[in-house]
């Protein structure tokens, strides 16, 4: 088990998960090529900052995540991960169901900033 990441603060919130949280976390908020260790670890979604509220974006966002998650499912970590996008309140947010190779089926909010 290890400490929690909270998404909306990304400091630690004192609960112990045995789940994908963290993994789904740092893969989504990292920028693509931004991990010293690993050039493909992380997401492009950061590139989402400078783009307009568009309905194509939000296929960018979905493509980005799925690229950026893709790892869980090659190393064994995940039997299937589904991502959504949905706006709420002129922002976008990104729904992240995963399915980890135990069968538990986890879901994950996490807010995609766009102008």
């Amino acid at each position: 088990m290890q400490p929690r990441i909270d998404p909306i603060t990304a400091d630690y919130d004192g609960t112990r998960i045995a789940d994908l949280g963290n993994a789904v976390y740092l893969r989504l908020m990292t920028p693509r090529g931004g991990y010293w260790t690993d050039a493909t670890f992380g997401s492009r979604l950061h590139l989402l900052k400078r783009e307009k509220d568009l309905a194509r974006v939000e296929l960018q966002a979905r493509q980005y995540a799925e690229e950026a998650l893709q790892p869980l499912l090659d190393d064994g970590r995940a039997k299937r991960i589904q991502v959504t996008t949905r706006r709420i309140d002129g922002r976008m947010r990104l729904g992240v169901e995963v399915e980890d190779n135990a069968g538990a089926v986890r879901y994950f909010e996490h807010p995609v900033e766009v102008s």
